[in-house]
């Protein structure tokens, strides 16, 4: 029982000295009232299940049965209704005319120089309700990790995990760390960024137990061999990685490169910072860290695993994680025995869309983050994309829609787009990117009708500072929402 009135409490005080407390009497005699209180109700709920058994032995007997059912008797309950109901599907479209009268003002805004490119397509029947360049190959930023989380789960079980493993080494008192692809090891327990991640303590705790008795680790090796080629991009910039955005692209790491576990700054070592942790793990922090190559056919001394990469495509989209892609699209690109580099991946991505129905023909990737400058994709591609996991013709898809950021919740939409009374919570869910000069989003929305949308928003081109541009283009996304446009 919580107490908010200061009436029943009246009269009550404490004398507190030297750290010790004192009860008043008038406290003593309301403790007394409620002990009181309490006994009396224990008291009557025997007596009412006494009389319950009664009535039950009565029943055994013959005598009073019908009256003791009456009285036990439960009321009706009905079918509960659903938390989560779905969609209608009379919910009516909107009109494609009203809405390119509601849009185009919205779109010539200002802060996004009138250069957006931008089509919006009604679910339920495929219908594009409005088209502004949709099809004009345009810079996508961070949207180009929708390209990237359909092609993981398409071409990878979306309940495969990426394993990191320890072997033994050349000597006895080596062991090395062999990165499996997996970003979200974490050093803390649970990861303050990754729910679900494995943990280095956890690999660190089978080592120990594998070693023989009074092994100890002097040397901790680092292998990254699963991914090659350069550590950056072209089109990347110089200040990309190591950066608070980005770091080079390693097979191993952990906390998804950051410098501090929970915060931003990204390191430019993570394969060794990777072997530092272990090496702290093993309780031996002083030990050599270098970068090599686990010794053919060695020992399996530890081994974990990542979470479901349905759950690390959520999070590379919820949170807009550039490594976390580009580890993802590596996996593509091993599942389709390409090479795990940045062009191979890009390849690997673009072919698996391909696979499942998409058109690609105007697609250009060199990462698979969006992070590369020289990254082509086109608004009616992202439509196609985000309408077809929505409707479930791209199967196996659905942790898409569910790694999409909720306007006004969280995500890298947390601060954004909960302005608008209109617009009910949680109907605006989207992908975010941002460039110098790139501002896009592109993802669902329920109409005020309940009708649900897929929608493109790039703009190219733009010269302010970000939140005008990234105020402009929720705009749009909520005059989608407050839509009725019939």
């Amino acid at each position: 029982m919580q107490v908010c009135s200061g009436d029943l409490f009246r009269g009550v005080g404490t004398i507190a000295q030297g750290g010790s407390t004192s009860v008043t009497p008038s406290y003593r005699r309301l403790r007394r009232r409620l002990l009181l209180t309490v006994l009396a109700a224990v008291v009557v709920a025997a007596l009412v299940v006494a009389g319950l058994v009664v009535a039950a032995g009565d029943d055994a007997s013959g005598d009073g049965g019908e009256a003791a059912r009456a009285a036990a008797a439960l009321p009706e309950v009905g079918e509960p209704d659903p938390v989560l109901a779905a969609l209608s599907t009379e919910a009516p479209a909107p009109d494609p005319d009203v809405l390119t009268t509601r849009l185009i003002p919205l779109l010539a805004a200002p802060a996004l120089l009138g250069g957006v490119s931008a089509e919006v397509v009604d679910v339920a029947d495929g219908q594009t309700l409005f088209d502004q360049d949709a099809d004009a190959p345009v810079t996508p930023a961070s949207t180009a990790k929708l390209l990237t989380a359909v092609a993981a789960l398409t071409t990878l079980e979306p309940e495969a995990t990426l394993e990191t493993t320890v072997v033994a080494g050349a000597t006895p008192d080596e062991v090395v760390l062999v990165g499996g692809g997996d970003p979200t090891l974490s050093t803390t327990d649970p990861s303050p960024t990754y729910p679900g991640a494995a943990t280095v303590a956890d690999l660190a705790a089978q080592v120990q137990a594998a070693l023989p008795p009074g092994t100890v680790v002097r040397r901790v090796v680092v292998d990254g061999s699963l991914f090659q080629g350069p550590l950056t991009a072209d089109g990347w910039g110089p200040d990309d990685a190591p950066s608070t955005y980005a770091a080079p692209v390693t097979a191993t790491a952990v906390d998804g490169a950051r410098v501090t576990p929970g915060e931003d700054a990204r390191s430019g070592q993570p394969g060794t910072d990777a072997g530092a942790a272990l090496a702290a793990a093993l309780g031996v922090p002083r030990a050599t860290v270098q970068l090599g190559t686990a010794p053919e056919g060695a020992a399996t001394l530890g081994s974990v695993r990542s979470a479901p990469v349905a759950r690390l495509v959520e999070q590379a989209l919820s949170q807009s994680d550039n490594l976390l892609a580009e580890s993802l699209a590596r996996q593509v690109a091993l599942a389709r025995d390409l090479p795990p580099t940045f062009e191979g991946s890009a390849q690997a991505v673009t072919e698996a869309l391909e696979e499942a129905g998409l058109d690609v023909s105007d697609v250009e990737l060199h990462d698979g983050s969006g992070l590369s400058r020289l990254d082509l994709v086109t608004p009616d591609v992202l439509t196609d994309l985000v309408a077809g996991v929505a409707d479930g013709s791209l199967e196996g898809a659905s942790a898409v829609l569910s790694g999409l950021a909720v306007a006004g919740w969280d995500g890298t939409l947390f601060d954004r787009g909960d302005d608008d009374p209109a617009t009910a919570p949680g109907s605006v869910r989207g992908k975010t990117g941002t460039l110098l000069g790139v501002h896009a989003l592109a993802g669902t929305v329920v109409t005020a009708d309940g009708r649900l949308l897929a929608y493109a928003l790039v703009a190219n081109g733009t010269s302010g500072g970000g939140d005008p541009e990234e105020a402009a283009l929720d705009a749009v996304a909520s005059a989608l929402a407050a839509c009725g446009c019939s």
